[in-house]
């Protein structure tokens, strides 16, 4: 019995020891290049310490004049981050709601067709979408901002897996049917009932639409359009300290703006406890029902 116990202290032992070895090996890899461009970015052409880099990224007004391409495309990047999640959860949310729950036979195909991009290159996808911009920028003009709806084709196959594993998690049926039976239209089943159920999986989904909308170069660049990758990139043929400040300004950035994304989504609201109000009503009265 003793030397049972003390191969399973020595297993666990080994287990913790590759865990840290990983986690270590893990963080060198991508600590290594972020401390490289910090270093980069703090010496001067004489090699000696210096913060004029970071003081000119930090002077705003400097940098809009300076480096115009730089404030649009920041700005354009933001401003595609929230269209681009927007567009999404209203496209996939009420289409995956709806599929689950009156036609499940199509499941197989929604599923294809969200999965799709991954397997098409995006020099492809560019060719592909080419006259369809070439009617966006007729009606809507040429602006960065439109390139949401690429964007959003990108993020389909990584959007559906979390809504889709938050659908499964949740009884989408009974939860509807209870809100419906009390008078609920749909738009409140979705608003006031399924939404707070998928909490989690919306959060995920979201965190990864910012993710890759803020690090998206390959279509901008082949749409000659201006977001903050083609703009680092723009910048670094001129002024690479610049250049890499900015991507390591990014970087915190983007996860300043995931960590306040998951923070707001830990808070709990009145809306989840209401969310399972209908749920109790409806098994009430069906027990109440002769």
């Amino acid at each position: 019995m003793s030397g049972g116990r003390g191969q399973r202290a020595s297993f666990r032992r080994r287990q913790d020891l590759l865990r840290w070895v990983v986690v270590t090996v893990v963080m060198l890899f991508f600590l290594t290049p972020l401390l490289a461009s910090l270093d980069f970015t703090t010496r001067d052409a004489a090699g000696h310490r210096t913060l004029q880099t970071w003081s000119t990224l930090l002077d705003f007004n400097s940098i809009s004049q300076r480096y115009p391409d730089l404030q649009a495309g920041f700005l354009a990047s933001v401003g595609l981050a929230v269209l681009t999640v927007g567009i999404m959860l209203v496209l996939l949310v009420p289409t995956m709601t709806w599929v689950r729950l009156r036609v499940p036979g199509a499941t197989r195909a929604v599923e294809f067709l969200c999965l799709l991009p991954l397997t098409v290159p995006a020099i492809v996808l560019v060719v592909g979408l080419t006259p369809v911009y070439a009617w966006v920028t007729y009606f809507l003009g040429g602006a960065t901002i439109w390139l949401a709806f690429a964007y959003v084709v990108l993020v389909l196959p990584y959007a559906y897996r979390a809504i889709d594993a938050g659908l499964r998690a949740i009884d989408v049926r009974t939860l509807s049917e209870a809100a419906r039976s009390l008078g609920a239209g749909w738009p409140t089943v979705m608003a006031r009932v399924i939404l707070p159920n998928l909490r989690t999986a919306v959060l995920s989904a979201s965190f990864l639409a910012v993710a890759l909308t803020l690090g998206e170069f390959t279509i901008a660049n082949l749409f000659s359009r201006t977001n903050l990758q083609v703009a680092m990139f723009l910048l670094g043929k001129s002024d690479a300290q610049i250049s890499v400040a900015v991507g390591l300004a990014s970087l915190a950035f983007a996860f300043l703006v995931l960590f306040a994304m998951s923070f707001v989504g830990g808070q709990r609201g009145a809306a989840a406890p209401m969310s399972r109000a209908p749920v109790a009503r409806f098994r009430r009265n069906r027990k109440e029902s002769p």
